[in-house]
């Protein structure tokens, strides 16, 4: 009886949560670890479907890097990195669409599928979802490597007001026609933006922003707008988590309530951030 009296109480415990969230669209990025680890994945697509049944809004933005990696390798494609970025030709960025529209993305759907919840596959290409332009990282040409400077909203919003859940991979086509890898991470962003979304939350493989990136406890629990470049200038925020919190804040400046940067390895990671009082990760706020 005692175990099932502490079930009510973690039930009663979300019920202010899920009154607030309730009809609120909820951007989830998933990649890395999320995807990767079938146990993790499974608890995440749960939390999703979980999400939906009680009226919140879920759009998933999916990304797929270990799986590209290990298509190429089995087609014998050399795939380079520059600066964390995959350098690609043509036939790279074929590979990316493949893995990514019709891989990833099927598979994320019919595990959503399976929980009784509607969802919908599409890419950046799909009625031009995404309008990308070529970009030069750091002044290099690395390819076929875009950025979303538009999205065009129309379709989501038909599908979300139609009970679907939108599961969108972010490869796109400029306007000539030409396939583009575009961040999963940016994608996401520029989505949840043009949604004025209420959360925009990233499954990732750390525990959050730390103090000390060696101690898994000095998360940083609440992270403000106006605090971020002074982590950075004093080197707290370093390496791969700057473009990421500088996504949050691009995001945050844009009409995006808040933005979560949860660890995607942990079982039910967005339940126990969005409904329960002490939550995990990072929320950067305004």
């Amino acid at each position: 009886m005692k175990e099932y009296v502490q079930k009510v109480r973690i039930l009663t415990e979300s019920l202010p949560y899920i009154k607030e969230f309730s009809g609120k669209t909820v951007v989830i990025k998933l990649g890395g670890e999320a995807l990767k680890d079938e146990v993790v994945s499974k608890t995440i697509i749960e939390d999703i479907a979980l999400m939906k049944f009680i009226g919140i809004k879920p759009v998933v933005v999916h990304g797929g890097g270990v799986e590209i990696t290990e298509t190429l390798k089995e087609m014998n494609v050399q795939t380079e990195f520059v600066d964390g970025l995959r350098k690609t030709d043509k036939k790279t960025a074929q590979v990316v669409e493949m893995v990514l529209g019709a891989t990833v993305n099927k598979k994320i759907v019919h595990d959503i599928q399976t929980h009784g919840v509607e969802a919908v596959g599409i890419c950046g290409c799909d009625a031009n979802l995404f309008e990308v332009e070529k970009i030069y990282p750091n002044g290099k040409d690395l390819g076929f490597i875009g950025e979303v400077k538009n999205v065009n909203s129309k379709l989501l919003n038909i599908l979300i007001e139609n009970n679907y859940i939108p599961v969108v991979a972010p490869v796109s086509k400029d306007i000539e026609g030409n396939i583009y890898n575009v961040n999963a991470d940016y994608a996401a962003v520029a989505l949840a933006s043009a949604l004025k979304a209420e959360k925009l939350v990233f499954l990732t493989d750390i525990e959050g922003v730390m103090r000390d990136k060696f101690d898994p406890s000095s998360v940083i629990s609440t992270l403000k707008v106006d605090e971020i470049d002074k982590y950075i200038e004093d080197k707290i925020i370093e390496g791969g988590m700057i473009p990421k919190v500088q996504s949050c804040k691009c995001a945050i400046d844009n009409g995006v309530g808040t933005v979560h940067i949860l660890d995607g390895r942990l079982e039910h990671s967005l339940l126990l951030e969005i409904f329960t009082h002490h939550g995990i990760g990072t929320m950067v706020e305004k």
